[in-house]
């Protein structure tokens, strides 16, 4: 057993309750954790043995790109999403981070994580 981080994803996306988050958007980052068997990549040393991180960043991306109100139900659609892309994998943690909400007062970010 193993586990694989895909760190610092950054985009930026339009997710938010507020009118304004629509039109101007907002900064994300969004790190994906996989933990799988990964004996055959281990010897393999084959790109086919394992999962591609650029995979990864395409399943982010596209679901980050479909607005959502809240982290969290963008946040399972990638779950859903890389899932559906990797049937074998034991398990995803999906970490999404929203830089400087806009809360009354000093805030860095919030973050919301799922797993499965």
């Amino acid at each position: 057993m193993g586990v694989l981080h895909v760190n610092g994803i950054r985009l930026r996306a339009n997710h938010g309750c507020l009118p304004e988050e629509e039109k101007i958007g907002g900064d994300y980052i969004v790190d994906i954790t996989i933990t799988s068997d990964f004996y055959q990549a281990e010897h393999s040393d084959e790109l086919a043995d394992t999962v591609d991180y650029c995979v990864v960043f395409e399943v982010v991306k596209r679901e980050m790109g479909i607005r959502s109100k809240l982290i969290e139900h963008v946040a399972k659609r990638i779950l859903d999403g890389l899932k559906k892309e990797y049937h074998g994998v034991s398990r995803f943690d999906v970490k999404v981070t929203k830089i400087n909400p806009p809360i009354n007062g000093p805030v860095d970010s919030v973050s919301f994580v799922i797993s499965g």
